[in-house]
């Protein structure tokens, strides 16, 4: 998908000001960007909508990106963002419009996937309320398929302090999704 050189020479060559790097660079992205915000949101439209808002923020912010931790991971970290940030602004339109708001998941009207999608929104939701400090580990390492060193290069944690803050996470995403509390 992406060679290392190539993307770090449009990386180099975007920080600088060239706006056809910075074009393509977006456009190589895209794709990545995308699918990474489809893993959170269950409707097209919506991982789109977030794709784009992500893509915004790459472009607006590439200028801040230090060359500390890889390239993508700051994507992946930009992109996660923006799908929950999405997700959090369409169910506070929800709530604001006094839509009636299902307790639970109806199999007859939701695929298995989409159920399955917002459980997971939801529970990174209650994660994020009850354990901040856990989210964005949680959401690299297992949402965002970094690894271990790569997730504790991106947030500047020691590896151990990230694989804990992971295992606590894990323990209550399994316990939120399999309990639905």
């Amino acid at each position: 998908m992406f060679e290392e050189a190539e993307l770090e020479r449009l990386v180099t060559a975007a920080q600088a000001g060239d706006p056809g790097s910075r074009e393509h660079l977006l456009a190589k992205l895209r794709p990545v960007v995308l699918r990474r915000c489809s893993r959170f949101l269950p409707h097209h439209a919506d991982a789109e909508e977030a794709a784009q808002d992500a893509l915004l923020s790459i472009s607006t912010h590439l200028g801040e990106y230090g060359g500390h931790g890889s390239f993508l991971g700051w994507v992946t970290v930009i992109a996660s963002n923006a799908a929950r940030s999405t997700y959090r602004s369409m169910r506070r339109r929800a709530e604001d419009s006094h839509a009636d708001l299902p307790e639970s998941v109806d199999p007859r009207t939701t695929s298995v996937i989409a159920g399955t999608r917002l459980d997971l929104m939801e529970a990174l939701a209650a994660l994020e309320q009850q354990h901040p400090a856990l989210v964005e580990s949680f959401v690299l390492r297992d949402l965002g398929d970094l690894t271990y060193v790569q997730v504790a290069e991106e947030l500047g944690a020691p590896l151990g302090t990230v694989k804990d803050r992971i295992h606590q996470a894990r323990r209550f995403m399994r316990e939120r999704l399999v309990t639905g509390l």
